[in-house]
Order: C-alpha cells, then structure tokens, then sequence
C-alpha cells in the first residue's frame, strides 16, 4: 500500500506556502464513480471528502452505507468511514486535489451537456489554494479540462491558471483523467486498470499523476488533455461501432431466416474474426452516450461513429415491434426477463430493456409482468401502467410469451424445458449459450 505522499512536494517548490487544506482529496460527485473512488483512496490512506449536491446520499454515506449497488462497495465505504479516512459533505472543502466526477449527460439533440462540469468548478473555485490540483474524471467532450480552467480563471484572477499549449507555470495544476471501469467490477478495476493522465501542460499532468500512482497498479500513462479526452471517447466509440456490427447481422439474420448466434459461433472460428454479440440495443451512460460527444466534435467527418449510434438505437425499435408481434399473437400474460443495461447490476442508464419494457407497459400494461432481480420494486415510470415487478418462478408459472432482455446469472440456469408451452424471445442468446 502507498502512503500519501508529502504535502509540500506535492505542492511544488515555486508555490506559495499555504495553510493546511482541510482534505487531502475532495471528490466531487457521489455517484457510479465518484463513490467508488472516494473509498478506495480513504482504503489507501488518503484523508478524503466527498462532495455531493444530494442530502440524502451525504447521509447515507455519512452513516457508513451505499446508495449504489457495486461489488465490495459497501465493506469499503462502512470501513473508509468507520477509520475516519472519508466523510461525506454538501459544502466542498480546501484539499489539495480535487477530482470532478459528475455527469455529463446528452441534450435531447445529442450533444454533450457540460454544466454539472461547469457547476462543480465553480464550487470548487472560491476554495482553492495555490498548489492545489485539479482533475476531471467526468466523460467529457474534447475542451472541457480548459473550460474548467477558463472558469476557475475568470472567478479566481489572483490565481495563474495553467493554459493548454503553455509551457508557463500556473498557481495550480489541471488534469484529465477518465474513468475506464466495468460496472460490478469498479472497485476493482479502479486499482487493476491503466490510467490515462492528461495535463493541460506537463507538469500538471505529472502533478495528477502522482495521486493515481499512489494507488492504482495498472500503468498511469501521461499526455496531454486534448488526447486523454479523446482517448475516452475513442475507446467507448469502439466498442459501439462493434457491437453495431453484430446486432445490424442479427437484423440481416432475421430478414434471411438463419439463427445469429449460429452464424456468429461459426465465423468466430475463423482465427481473425472476433464477433461480438448482439443484444435488444446498446445501454450504459458510456456506449450509448459517448459517441456522440465524438460526433458532436466533428460532425461532418464522424460518419461511421453516428451511424453505428443510429443502428444501435434502431435496434431497441426493431426489438420491441418484435416483442409486440408476439404479444399480440397470444392473449395471455407477457414475461419481461431483466431491465437493467447490462447483466448482474442495478443501473438502468439508457437502458434499451428498460425503454422496451416502459413502452410496452404503457399500452399493454395489466398484462405485463417484470422480472428484475435487482430491484425492489418498478422504476417510478411504470406508475399507473398496470404492469407488475415479480419472481422468476410466478413469471414462469404465468406468462404465455417470455422474452429475455437481460441475460442475468439469476436467469442461466433456465433451459427450453423451462419455457415449454410459451412463445419466447432470446434478444440475448442466452439460450442457446
């Protein structure tokens, strides 16, 4: 385990001598990743606050609990609070580091939406001492590090704010550094993955990287904040224009009259041909979310990235007139499997099972019933619909038509003898897998 490191070195030589801030680290955002990352650096010995605009999760955190359902989380908040090593505040502190990790969500036109960024530097202004450093570790678009620094700028001018493209010293230090984890495995990967550091000049990107290094144990790779951000979204881009590939085939598979997954599991056989599979559409508030901030950067150019965004929601269409087809062919009660984005976790983010299910709800409701084994009861959107949240084994005893939105390990145990009698959609193969 890294100690944390001096608090005068970590300043700098040049900088002025300050008193002592009250936190070493303030992060700033309480959610996925915020949290997660608060605990893990109080696990290592860093004197942390975390700051959110929300009373209830500063009490909840405060009383050593979770608001968030995440593999280890909860043993790593009780005991990061029980050691005194973090607390949880609605006021931002003087520290030494801050880290900004808020939403950065999409406007209804699909551009990026900076201003909890844009909010978050502007408390964290007034509060910031010579030396300190800041990192964004929000999904941005390409510029929000020097928007960060712009405002801080304007609303501190006693301070010498670091400028891209400056080999001139600044008061402070700015940084980029983008979170690259898996949902269910987030504390873990916090300390197992590479970090990619992007200072707006580099020594800021030096300064940032002294706080990864002291508790991640993947590479901590520094450049500058333009190519970390870009970095970011490249990576999730990626993964979209790819997993678009599979489930355009699964249209073309369905038009053709041949099983996907067939198809799929034999052409992976080739030794260069790495297929992945397809699903109901692409969920997460990264996949589904960060291409467009690459669009949005250059819109006449990113043609393959937008179109596999367009293809990835087309799939959520075609899945539901699917499902609708079945409904209507059977007059029985109809078995949703799952809700949330993606297997094994409770966040439902831009989740296409849970728009499908929504959507049939509000127009077949009484006869819809949920099955979601992370959660307690429907989001607030199927009020008033009819539609109902319950077991596995009513749903099975139940339902005519099941249709498998999500492949949770509380499904996989089921197999075609389970579903004899009933008309059922596989969006996931989970059948057949």
């Amino acid at each position: 385990m890294n100690a944390p490191f001096d608090t005068a070195s970590a300043i700098g030589p040049d900088a002025t001598v300050q008193p002592a801030p009250d936190h070493q680290v303030a992060v700033i955002g309480l959610g996925y990743i915020g949290l997660p990352t608060a605990a893990v650096l109080a696990s290592y010995g860093w004197n942390v606050c975390g700051i959110d605009v929300s009373e209830k999760v500063v009490e909840t955190v405060n009383a050593g609990g979770v608001h968030i359902e995440e593999k280890d989380l909860d043993r790593l908040v009780h005991e990061a609070i029980e050691s005194e090593k973090l607390t949880a505040s609605l006021e931002v502190p003087t520290a030494h580091f801050y880290m900004i990790a808020v939403p950065t969500p999409l406007t209804s036109e699909n551009t990026p939406d900076i201003s909890y960024v844009e909010s978050a530097a502007r408390a964290i202004a007034p509060k910031i001492l010579p030396g300190a450093c800041i990192i964004v570790e929000s999904t941005s678009p390409v510029g929000t590090t020097e928007r960060v620094g712009q405002i801080i700028a304007e609303m501190r001018p006693d301070l010498k704010v670091p400028v891209y493209g400056s080999q001139q010293a600044g008061d402070i230090a700015l940084a980029y550094c983008p979170e690259r984890v898996l949902p269910g495995k987030i504390v873990r990967e916090l300390v197992q993955n590479d970090r990619v550091i992007g200072g707006v000049t580099p020594a800021c990107a030096t300064r940032a990287a002294a706080l990864y290094k002291s508790f991640v144990e993947g590479d901590c790779l520094t450049t500058n904040c333009r190519v970390a951000e870009t970095v970011k979204l490249t990576e999730n881009s990626f993964r979209d224009v790819n997993i678009a590939f599979a489930n355009e085939l699964s249209v073309i598979a369905d038009d053709l009259g041949v099983d996907v997954w067939d198809v799929i599991k034999l052409a992976n056989r080739h030794p260069r041909v790495n297929i992945l599979q397809p699903g109901p559409g692409v969920g997460g508030h990264c996949i589904a979310v960060d291409p467009w901030f690459l669009v949005a950067s250059a819109p006449k150019v990113a043609r393959l990235i937008r179109t596999a965004r367009e293809v990835n929601d087309f799939k959520a269409t075609y899945t539901e007139r699917r499902i609708r087809g079945l409904v209507d062919a059977m007059p029985g009660k109809v078995a949703l499997l799952g809700l949330a984005f993606k297997p094994d976790i409770d966040d439902f983010r831009e989740s296409p099972a849970l728009e499908i299910a929504l959507d049939l709800a509000r127009t077949r409701g009484q006869r819809i019933m949920v099955v979601e084994p992370f959660a307690k009861e429907l989001p607030k959107g199927f009020a008033g619909t009819g539609a109902e949240l319950v077991s596995l084994d009513h749903a099975l005893a139940t339902a005519e038509v099941v249709v498998v939105l999500v492949d949770h390990t509380a499904f996989k145990h089921l197999t075609p003898a389970d579903f004899a009698g009933k008309l059922v959609y596989d969006t996931r193969g989970m059948l057949k897998r």
